[in-house]
């Protein structure tokens, strides 16, 4: 089982993200005694906070590739310089190490109130599965193969982001700021839940598959915008042939994969400057089986279509085990034998 000693709560990464600013300056996460380990809170960016803008010099969740952590760059500014200093504190090697961090985010995106895991900790899907138990309205988005390692989260051993949306750079709404307090308890006691975990529902999560720019032209602009269909429309299925963009003439260009894919970040106003006019993904369903202990010798009978034998080193499975639609996602020192 898990054992969390510390959590660090993240706002302001982005500096224009107010809602998790404030919520760190406001203090309601200080103080809190009801959970087994100790909460802690991190303005992550004061300098872009004060400047009103995103960042000054780079991305600072984009600044914590493992190269740049153990370099320093004065050419990447003022933001390489936060991500040396915070990975010194709060990383696995830092003065003072978190075992998670809850970085909050919001987007100008209709995304609602999603989860964002990277799947890289053996806890991240039970936490989902966890979160999804309590939360059926909240999304779950992994974005195990984007190839990315450089966000803030990436520094702990379990690293989630909460993004909520759709909300305007530089402005405070009530409602998203309550909507993601709330969220932030929830989670704070689904990780207390994980000591004694049970079998989950089953639950959806959206995995990244690609990221789509906009038709440009050969000087770099936008030729087209986010068909009106589409906009506004995260995690919805879109199907080959459906409207995706619409140019500044009228003219329709669809959408041309072969499969159904369901658009996130849709539209996202920081995401112009990254290429990325949204970021398609495939839905699965999962469900986590806990603490399931598998005898050394399991009957030879033939196993029911969609199962798995597995076969620990030990007494049993130690870690959870997770059964998709797909069959491929088993976490545990097992080995897997199809009979």
């Amino acid at each position: 089982m898990p054992q969390f000693d510390r959590v660090l709560i993240v706002g302001g990464t982005h500096g224009n993200e107010l809602t998790g600013v404030y919520l760190i300056r406001s203090g309601v996460f200080a103080d809190l005694t009801q959970f087994n380990f100790k909460v802690e809170t991190l303005l992550a960016n004061p300098p872009a906070v004060a400047a009103h803008r995103r960042y000054l010099d780079r991305d600072l969740n984009r600044s914590f590739d493992p190269i740049d952590l153990n370099h320093d760059r004065p050419h990447h500014g003022e933001e390489n310089a936060l991500a040396r200093d915070i990975n010194q504190r709060f990383g696995s090697q830092g003065t003072a190490p978190v075992d998670v961090i809850i970085d909050l985010h919001t987007t100008t995106a209709d995304m609602g109130n999603t989860l964002i895991i990277d799947e890289v900790s053996p806890w991240a899907l039970p936490l989902a599965a966890a979160l999804a138990a309590v939360s059926p309205t909240v999304k779950i988005y992994s974005t195990q193969g984007s190839g990315r390692h450089d966000a803030l989260r990436t520094i702990a051993p379990l690293g989630i982001c909460l993004e909520i949306g759709p909300v305007a750079p530089g402005v405070l709404d009530a409602a998203v700021f309550d909507q993601t307090r709330s969220l932030v308890m929830q989670v704070l006691g689904c990780l207390d839940r994980l000591a004694s975990p049970v079998v989950e529902l089953p639950f959806t999560i959206y995995r990244y598959d690609r990221a789509i720019d906009y038709p440009r032209n050969q000087q770099g602009q936008p030729t087209a915008m986010i068909h009106p269909q589409l906009q506004r429309r995260n995690y919805a299925p879109l199907n080959p042939g459906d409207p995706m963009f619409i140019d500044f003439a009228g003219n329709v260009i669809p959408y041309t994969g072969e499969a159904t894919a369901y658009p996130v970040f849709v539209n996202e106003a920081a995401y112009y400057e990254k290429g990325i006019a949204m970021i398609l993904s495939t839905k699965e369903t999962c469900q986590i089986w806990p603490k399931l202990l598998i005898p050394l010798n399991p009957p030879k009978s033939p196993l029911k279509r969609g199962t798995l034998t597995l076969v620990p080193p030990g007494l049993g499975v130690r870690g959870p085990i997770v059964l998709s639609d797909h069959r491929r996602h088993v976490h545990s020192s097992a080995i897997a034998h199809p009979g």
